[in-house]
């Protein structure tokens, strides 16, 4: 299990993004398509990773929401 920000980006679609794996970033034209996105990004990434004999970071994540 993975935890992934998602947000409005500045053109209109949602961006996804996974913090625990770097550059791990994907958007969608609605939140359901970014979401099913950053699924598959995460299988690749984790995948390209074991193929190349790289380590694959622990999931490490607190949430906290500021009101500002």
């Amino acid at each position: 299990m993975r935890a992934v920000v998602l947000f409005p980006g500045e053109d209109g679609y949602w961006v996804a993004e996974c913090p625990s794996l770097p550059g791990c970033v994907t958007q969608g034209s609605t939140k359901a398509e970014a979401i099913a996105n950053i699924k598959e990004a995460i299988e690749g990434w984790i995948e390209t990773a074991k193929a190349h004999g790289q380590s694959i970071p622990d999931e490490h994540f607190e949430t906290q929401v500021v009101c500002v």
